[in-house]
């Protein structure tokens, strides 16, 4: 069966594209002073904690392989003992 447009309705300019199709902003490092594209997202908290210099009102923090990688090294021992089941 084909289906009739009503004159009433205008018709539509484009279709919208799919959400696989549209292009992602990408995201920066969240440390000030760094400007490298983002590759994790961690805790502000924990990121805080680390001794990453972040904004206090961040919950979460974008990381730059650099600071993911300073971020790893000072909270090893501390995803250690969460991992025992300290």
């Amino acid at each position: 069966m084909i289906f009739k447009k009503k004159k009433d309705e205008p018709e539509p300019e484009e279709e919208p594209e799919p959400a696989a199709l549209k292009k992602e902003k990408v995201k920066t490092c969240d440390v000030s002073g760094c400007s490298e594209p983002s590759v994790r997202t961690v805790s502000g908290e924990k990121a805080r904690g680390a001794g990453l210099s972040v904004s206090k009102n961040l919950r979460k923090v974008h990381l730059c392989k650099k600071h993911y990688k300073e971020y790893k090294k000072a909270t090893k021992k501390d995803r250690e003992l969460e991992r025992l089941g300290w």
